[in-house]
């Protein structure tokens, strides 16, 4: 059984089980977040695709720590004008482990 849900502004497929780092949710190690905006549920016998979220289905995670993503390296220039501007950027990401699927 597998979902898909939106969070964050992009949409994942999760299963029961699996872990994933998400765009930051508030909350501590331990806690439980419900996602309700679930796209499609799928199980061995059938498929339900919402228009655009399927009523009543809903997926449950459990934080499993908070922690910062991969240093990306942001880099302008103009040519000819002698102007660099070189910054960084580390994502704030959230580790959740897929509990339940219910819908």
């Amino acid at each position: 059984m597998y979902a898909v849900i939106k969070t964050g502004g992009k949409q994942y497929q999760v299963a029961v089980g699996e872990t994933h780092d998400f765009e930051k949710i508030e909350g501590n190690r331990g806690d439980l977040v419900d996602f309700d905006q679930v796209l499609l549920v799928r199980d061995e016998d059938n498929v339900r695709v919402g228009i655009p979220i399927v009523e009543g289905a809903k997926v449950t995670g459990k934080i499993v720590e908070q922690k910062k993503g991969p240093k990306i390296t942001v880099f302008k220039m103009k040519r000819r004008k002698g102007f660099r501007k070189k910054t960084g950027h580390r994502q704030q990401l959230t580790r959740l482990r897929i509990t339940e699927i219910a819908g």
